[in-house]
């Protein structure tokens, strides 16, 4: 692929094979892309926007063990003078482009998902960028288990949390999580990464996000039943590495890996529909609609306030150049 042609986004390849292929390589490398921790690199974002990629990018990105986690187009690259260094390979991002299709019949407007990519270079692929552009790497004092505390509390509808049982699970009849006492994990990390994928699981109410995969499923053999622990194991590694809290060594575990190789190898779509799931969990548990809202509310805020200065100096000039205008015409 030419560097003209790597900022294009495309649907000329199967962009779900070469992502799952993508997992699959890891998995059959002993590396478990969604227990890798982004805690020392930083979440991946985008180094001109400083947007974080969502999805399933979260995972490709983090895969590639940069120090930082910041990324950039070939075009934002050029844009900042930079340039790609020889031989550096760049990495693909997906995102959903919405497609309308007015119905012959009913002449409704139907929106069809349409999965597209683009890529991206890491900034220790480049050379040439500016150094008051380039981040300075930051050292993150943070207690974790504060941290777990902070997001379990914030949780929107925040389901009951029982102590009754010694096993952990989410029951969506009754809508409550049942967890062994704390005392009994190991540590307190092993207790927050269990109670955040129950969490997850919670999320699939009928009266938070309904999520078919929770309420419908028939069973453990089920497609549903393996998406919906994707799902909570994805969304439970987001918030571990979101928190700062560390993740479970899956190197020896085998059977781990070897479960979700033959999930991943049956089903091309299975890895990015479980990771959207996972994405819409991991947001409705941190309310980032609600800091979405705030955001904009406070964008709106300043607009307004900067319109208003605006106005209030273009009353003073005008009243400056009536009064003048009143001056010259006394003296005439």
């Amino acid at each position: 692929m030419s560097n003209n042609q790597q900022n294009q986004p495309t649907t000329t390849k199967d962009i779900y094979q070469i992502v799952t292929n993508h997992i699959i390589e890891k998995l059959e490398n002993k590396i478990v892309p969604w227990q890798k921790p982004w805690t020392e690199a930083g979440l991946p974002r985008n180094l001109v926007s400083n947007k974080p990629y969502k999805g399933i990018n979260v995972w490709l990105l983090n895969s590639l063990n940069y120090s930082q986690n910041y990324f950039l187009t070939f075009n934002q690259i050029k844009e900042l003078g930079g340039s790609v260094k020889k031989g550096e390979k760049s990495q693909m991002v997906v995102f959903w482009k919405w497609l309308e299709k007015e119905d012959e019949k009913t002449k409704e407007i139907k929106k069809t998902p349409l999965l597209k990519y683009y890529t991206v270079f890491n900034i220790d692929q480049c050379t040439g960028i500016p150094k008051d552009k380039l981040p300075v790497k930051e050292v993150k004092e943070n207690n974790p288990i504060e941290s777990c505390e902070k997001v379990v509390n914030e949780m929107p509808k925040k389901p009951i949390i029982k102590y009754e049982e010694q096993r952990a699970f989410y029951h969506s009849g009754q809508d409550y999580v049942n967890m062994p006492k704390p005392e009994t994990f190991v540590s307190s990390a092993r207790y927050y990464g269990t109670l955040f994928h129950e969490l997850v699981h919670a999320t699939g109410h009928s009266e938070r996000l309904n999520r078919k995969e929770l309420l419908e499923q028939k069973g453990p053999q089920t497609r549903d039943y393996a998406i919906e622990e994707l799902t909570a194991e994805m969304g439970a590694s987001y918030l571990k590495s979101y928190t700062g809290i560390p993740h479970q060594n899956f190197e020896d575990n085998i059977a781990y890996m070897q479960h979700w190789l033959e999930k991943l190898k049956k089903d091309k779509k299975f890895i990015v529909h479980a990771n959207g799931q996972a994405q819409k969990a991991v947001d409705y548990i941190l309310n980032e609609r609600r800091i979405e809202l705030e955001a904009e509310e406070n964008r709106a805020k300043i607009t307004d306030e900067l319109s208003t200065r605006v106005r209030t100096v273009k009353k003073i000039r005008n009243s400056s150049k009536a009064k003048r205008g009143i001056d010259n015409v006394r003296e005439l």
